[in-house]
């Protein structure tokens, strides 16, 4: 009776978990990082930066403003985090689990390779 049990036990949550949707988080790589330019109507003293994340074959521009603004995010570049990459915004967790949205600024393909070189080109 309880082999019984246990059976309907795994087999229940293995069928509940077909019915979950996939978390469809990638790693994405930070590429680049730079100071958003201020426009005339912006009276914030928080600095904003772009951030260019290379997920898979498409490099994405984001508008990353920091909750605290230590400019740690200067040093960021080469790190590897996980995405979620939607139509208008990207979807990341912090290192304590909260989740926070990015607007994407522009989206364009990712180079071959590192560096920029095409494929029939001698590399640089």
């Amino acid at each position: 009776m309880m082999k019984l049990m246990r059976l309907v036990g795994i087999s229940l949550v293995v069928l509940s978990s077909f019915g979950q949707p996939a978390q469809s988080y990638q790693v994405a790589v930070i590429t680049g990082i730079k100071p958003h330019p201020a426009t005339a109507d912006d009276t914030s003293a928080v600095t904003r930066y772009d951030v260019s994340l290379r997920v898979e074959g498409t490099i994405y521009v984001v508008l990353y403003t920091p909750p605290i603004d230590t400019g740690t995010v200067k040093y960021a570049e080469g790190r590897n985090l996980l995405v979620r990459v939607g139509e208008k915004t990207i979807s990341y967790n912090d290192l304590l689990g909260q989740s926070f949205e990015v607007p994407i600024i522009s989206r364009s393909p990712a180079p071959d390779k590192p560096g920029g070189a095409k494929p029939d080109e001698p590399g640089k």
